[in-house]
C-alpha cells in the first residue's frame, strides 16, 4: 500500500487543474474458488489482484483512471492523466491526510488463507455426498466455496486516509431433481463477512439437506392456483423483494435522473405506517457490511423510510456534491477498476409486533411464500415479478400443501402501501447485486409479512 506522502502528492496532482474532489483507490485482492459438479472438482482457482484507481469530480462530471502498476511514478502519471479532465489552470492545493479510525470492528476468528486447500475441498466433497444421499431423484449437484481477502486504502481530499480489510466466505450449494418428466431445482447458500468459522455456526451439511429437500418436495408439489389472494412472506424468504421493490429506487443516482418511482417523494409517504426500512453497513459479519465504502466514509445505518414517510435516498460522494448533501457511506465498486457509485450494503425492513403464527393464522386461504426465487423490477415504476422457489397453500390459518411455479406480480409501492402485518421475526438473504456493470456483495432482510392482495401466477381456478 502507497503510504501518506505518496497519495498526498496523488491527489495534488489529480487537483492540480482544479475540480471539487479527488479521491485515491488502492486495492490487493486475493482469493480462492472451488466448484464441485458432478463430484468432480470442475474449477479451483486461486489469485492476487492489486491496482489503483483516481478519480477527479469536476463541475459534476467524474474524470476515472486505473492501473494495476503500483509504482510511485505510475500513481504521478495516473493522477496527471485524469486530472487534465477539469481542463483549468494548473494549480498547487495544499492537502493534509488524517487516518481516521473505523467506528466498527470485525473480528475474524478463522482466517480463510490459513486454512489448508484440502479442507476446502473436502467440504465442498462433502456437500456434494449428502445432497446425493438424500434420494436418488437428484440428478445433478453443485457446490461452491469462494474466500475474499479484499484490503483497502482510501485517500480524499477531504483530508481522510482510510485502511479496511474485508474477509468474505461463502458456500453454496445447488441441486436438479427429476421425476416424470418433472425438473426442479433447489439452491441455498451461506456466507458473509466472516471468516472459515462460517462453517462452524452453519456446518455445510445444513444447506446441502435445506437445497436437496426443497428440490425434492417440489417434485411432488402441484401447481401453484392463480389469482388475486393473500400472501404471507417468510423471513425465510430473505429480501429479495425489499431490495429490488424499494431498494434500487432508494439509490441517489437513480432517483436523482428521475429514473425511480421514488424520485421527489421525500417526506411523503411510500408505504403503510408499519414498514420502516434501513440500508446498515454496521451489522457484525453480514455480506454487505464494511468498515469504510470505497470513498473512505464511515459505514452507517441509514434510515431511508420511517413508518411509511420517506426520509432520504442512499449516497455517494459525487451524488451528495450535486444535492448538498453528506455521503450516507453507499459509495461502493467492485474493484479497482471501477469508480463507485451508489450502492446499497445490508437493506431490510426492520422488525414489527406480530408473531408469525399470529400472522398465519390471520389468513383463511392464500399463499405462504417460504423462499423467493429470482425476479425483475421497473424502477421507473416500481413493477415487479418474482419467482417463488419454495411455497404452500395456506388454508383455514394453516400452512398446508406445498406448490410449485407460483409467480408475484405487483406494484413496489402499492405493496408497500398495502402491507398489514409485520411480523417480530427478522431473516437474511445473501447476494452479489449487479449495477453498471458492477457486482458488490450484499445482504437483505424482512421479517414475515402479510400483502392482503397480491398477483399469483400459477394455474387459473
Amino acid at each position: 500500500m502507497f503510504d501518506e506522502f505518496i497519495l498526498n502528492k496523488a491527489i495534488k496532482r489529480a487537483l492540480q487543474r482544479g475540480g471539487e474532489y479527488a479521491d485515491v483507490f488502492v486495492e490487493s485482492r486475493r482469493g480462492l474458488s472451488i466448484q464441485l459438479e458432478d463430484g468432480k472438482i470442475e474449477k479451483l482457482s486461486q489469485g492476487i489482484d492489486a491496482g489503483v484507481g483516481i478519480r477527479v469530480i469536476h463541475n459534476g462530471r467524474t474524470a476515472y483512471g486505473y492501473t494495476n502498476e503500483l509504482t510511485k511514478d505510475s500513481i504521478y502519471t495516473l493522477a496527471e492523466q485524469v486530472s487534465k479532465a477539469a481542463k483549468g489552470e494548473i494549480k498547487d492545493k495544499e492537502l493534509d491526510l488524517r487516518k481516521i479510525r473505523p467506528e466498527v470492528e470485525f473480528a475474524v476468528k478463522i482466517p480463510p488463507d490459513e486454512v489448508p486447500t484440502e479442507k476446502k475441498v473436502r467440504i465442498t466433497k462433502r456437500a456434494d455426498e449428502l445432497a446425493r444421499k438424500y434420494s436418488d431423484k437428484i440428478k445433478q449437484v453443485m457446490v461452491v466455496y469462494r474466500d475474499t481477502i479484499q484490503s483497502v486504502r482510501i485517500a480524499n481530499s477531504f483530508g481522510v486516509l482510510a485502511d479496511d480489510t474485508r474477509i468474505y466466505t461463502l458456500a453454496l450449494v445447488q441441486v436438479v431433481a427429476v421425476e416424470n418428466g418433472v425438473i426442479q431445482t433447489g439452491y441455498e447458500p451461506i456466507g458473509g463477512l466472516i471468516g472459515f468459522e462460517l462453517f462452524d455456526e452453519t456446518p455445510v451439511e445444513t444447506i446441502a439437506e435445506t437445497a436437496a429437500k426443497r428440490a425434492v418436495m417440489m417434485l411432488a408439489a402441484r401447481k401453484a392456483p392463480g389469482g388475486r389472494m393473500p400472501v404471507v412472506i417468510s423471513s425465510e424468504a430473505g429480501g429479495t423483494m425489499i431490495h429490488e421493490a424499494i431498494g434500487h429506487g432508494l439509490e441517489a443516482d437513480l432517483a436523482g435522473q428521475g429514473l425511480s418511482v421514488y424520485s421527489g417523494k421525500i417526506g411523503e409517504k411510500v408505504a403503510s405506517e408499519l414498514i420502516t426500512v434501513i440500508d446498515d453497513a454496521t451489522i457484525p459479519y453480514k455480506r454487505g457490511s464494511f468498515q469504510f465504502d470505497d470513498e473512505g466514509t464511515p459505514s452507517q445505518k441509514t434510515v431511508l423510510v420511517e413508518e411509511g414517510i420517506l426520509k432520504g435516498y442512499m449516497y455517494d460522494v459525487l451524488h451528495a456534491l450535486k444535492e448538498g448533501k453528506k455521503s450516507t457511506g453507499n459509495g461502493r465498486r467492485q474493484s479497482y477498476q471501477h469508480k463507485p457509485i451508489p450502492r446499497m450494503t445490508n437493506t431490510l425492513i426492520a422488525p414489527g409486533r406480530h408473531t408469525p403464527e399470529e400472522i398465519i393464522k390471520s389468513v383463511d386461504k392464500g399463499l405462504f411464500v417460504k423462499k423467493m426465487g429470482g425476479g425483475q423490477v421497473n424502477t421507473i415504476n416500481g413493477d415487479f415479478v418474482f419467482e417463488v422457489q419454495e411455497g404452500y397453500t395456506i388454508t383455514n390459518g394453516k400452512i398446508d400443501e406445498p406448490v410449485r411455479g407460483a409467480t408475484l406480480t405487483g406494484n413496489g409501492p402499492s405493496v408497500l402501501q398495502s402491507i398489514d402485518m409485520v411480523g417480530s421475526d427478522l431473516g437474511f438473504s445473501i447476494g452479489t447485486c449487479g449495477k453498471d456493470g458492477q457486482g458488490v456483495p450484499v445482504s437483505d432482510a424482512m421479517p414475515t409479512v402479510r400483502i392482503p392482495e397480491i398477483v399469483v401466477g400459477g394455474e387459473s381456478g
